[in-house]
């Protein structure tokens, strides 16, 4: 399975499986929180406003950017989300969310109504 953005279609991931096995999660601050390859669905509000959003490793996103509003990408050691979605594909349509600060686990919450599965 790979995400592609819904609006113009182009891949936003590599090939990605389910993750089954939860307790490949880290929480550690600055480790990949979910191994490369996998992605996860976020089933309950254990992250905060992640429900439903699918949760890739960041080396596994593609064809993708920074967003163009300097005020989503905040942070101190890098990008920590606060302020809105802040990846785009390559064609500048709002992706996910980047979180790579230096006080928290690493990852990418995709959104689920601005991509798809293929």
């Amino acid at each position: 399975m790979k995400l592609v953005c819904k609006s113009c279609e182009i891949d936003i991931s590599n090939v990605l499986t389910e993750l089954n096995d939860i307790s490949l999660l880290k929480e550690e601050m600055e480790e990949d929180h979910i191994p490369q390859g996998y992605f996860l669905i976020v089933n309950e509000e254990d992250k905060v406003g992640e429900k439903g959003k699918v949760i890739i490793n960041m080396k596994d996103l593609i064809n993708s950017k920074h967003h163009p509003d300097g005020d989503r990408l905040n942070g101190c050691c890098g990008l920590d989300g606060l302020d809105g979605m802040n990846r785009v594909c390559l064609n500048g349509h709002e992706i996910g969310t980047e979180k790579s600060d230096c006080w928290m686990p690493h990852y990418i919450a995709i959104n689920p109504n601005t991509t798809s599965f293929m």
